[in-house]
């Protein structure tokens, strides 16, 4: 998998919700979705499918990651 910084530059977004700049920022890369911290955008990025991403946002709605 290529490095994202390398091929272009995504348009990051935040949450609305995101009140202190310190964030998981998200953006569409060439039909992939790309994370990255927002404390640390020259760090690592992470790339998912859509369809994992999908998955990924389903079971957030569904409550799958609460932690007690």
């Amino acid at each position: 998998m290529a490095d994202i910084r390398s091929e272009s530059t995504p348009t990051w977004r935040r949450s609305q919700r995101c009140d202190t700049g310190n964030c998981v920022e998200a953006a569409d890369f060439g039909g992939d979705i790309a994370v990255r911290d927002s404390k640390n955008p020259d760090g690592a990025v992470l790339r998912f499918s859509r369809d994992e991403w999908q998955a990924f946002v389903a079971g957030v709605r569904a409550g799958d990651f609460e932690f007690n």
